[in-house]
């Protein structure tokens, strides 16, 4: 049940509350007037920074959702968008960037992120510019077929009356928020949470037409959340350990710093993790890396733990004696030992399955 709550939490924080915040202050009326010339400015100033630190950082995913929240943007206001469209074009092309946003950021959510490299990035920005040039394509008269199936219906029309977005939109937006969901689930990436997040604005940008509500605060939202993701992935990069999720050396660095007058700082070694991983394979020896990291940063004894580096571990212990902390370290080894010998077990019957069979 804890591990349930923990997970809550941390896909929910902080991001479904600058949601919220949007909701509650960059809709019409949300802000007292006196606060309308920093309303204004917020899509660029989201901008600006987006493309500073993406820049900066080389993070080639935040350069590109900003660019395609800025013309996602573009084409909304310059449109007449959403159920209001005042033209049969403005709705196709409400209809376009609605089925192709969500699709965009689900594949820049899947991009590894890696240096930036001019021909790659080049690429990219060609697919982008090719988009364009199909939304502006398919609201030609002559295209009203093309047209005609960004409004196709699954089911009956009356289900999904609630919304100005078209059902293929909503297909779109669906497969985008379950993929992004089982991402989080599965790697605790703040980048994964933050594409979730940032599709569930952009679909308010898009509901929120029929409102009369400005999509550009909520893309600029959508921008700011994917801002604060990266930079919540280089922080856990940094100071956490990418197998593990511990503490790192940056973390152990700092407090090796503030020890204080009186503490005691247990060293944990497994032994034999060479021939275990020559014997069974490097996916077992991270297997019960991660899970010996489980059990010392469970240790009990108010100890913080880190990953000191290889096959070793730290605790630190503040105002406690080496005497009182003995009885949990070797409660520790015990479970330990016990953990290692049933993975070692199991690491055997993986090695007899996989092997073939002889005639």
């Amino acid at each position: 049940m804890a591990s349930v709550w923990t997970w809550v939490v941390s896909f929910l924080l902080p991001d479904s509350l600058l949601v919220l915040a949007a909701v509650g202050f960059l809709r019409p009326g949300g802000l007292p007037n006196v606060m309308l010339p920093l309303e204004q400015a917020f899509a660029y100033l989201v901008l600006a920074v987006g493309i500073l630190l993406g820049l900066y950082v080389r993070h080639s995913r935040i350069l590109f959702a900003m660019l395609l929240l800025a013309l996602a943007d573009l084409a909304l206001l310059h449109l007449a968008a959403g159920a209001a469209a005042s033209t049969d074009v403005g709705r196709v092309m409400f209809n376009a960037v609605a089925l192709l946003l969500p699709l965009n950021l689900l594949a820049l959510s899947l991009i590894t992120e890696r240096s930036l490299l001019i021909s790659r990035e080049f690429a990219r920005l060609i697919l982008v510019l090719l988009q364009v040039f199909f939304v502006s394509w398919i609201g030609l008269p002559e295209n009203v077929d093309f047209a005609a199936a960004l409004e196709s219906s699954f089911i009956a029309p009356r289900y999904t009356a609630w919304t100005p977005v078209a059902q293929p939109a909503l297909v779109a937006f669906g497969a985008a928020l379950a993929l992004q969901t089982v991402r989080f689930t599965s790697y605790r990436n703040p980048v994964d949470r933050g594409f979730f997040w940032a599709l569930v604005s952009v679909f308010l940008a898009l509901h929120g037409t029929r409102a009369g509500w400005s999509p550009t605060n909520f893309l600029a939202t959508a921008g700011l959340i994917l801002i604060i993701a990266a930079y919540a992935e280089i922080y856990q990069s940094t100071y956490y350990d990418e197998l593990t999720g511990m503490r790192g050396r940056p973390y152990w660095d700092q407090a090796v710093a503030n020890l204080g007058s009186r503490y005691t700082i247990a060293l944990i070694d497994l032994d034999g993790m060479k021939h275990l991983n020559d014997a069974h394979g490097y996916a077992v020896g991270d297997q019960i890396l991660r899970m010996v990291a489980r059990k010392v940063t469970n240790l009990s004894g108010d100890g913080k733990a880190f990953r000191y580096d290889g096959n070793r571990f730290a605790v630190v212990f503040h105002d406690k004696s080496v005497t009182t902390v003995l009885p949990h370290l070797e409660e520790l080894r015990k479970a330990v030992e016990v953990a290692l010998a049933r993975a070692k077990h199991d690491g055997r019957n993986q090695v007899k399955a996989r092997a073939p069979a002889k005639e």
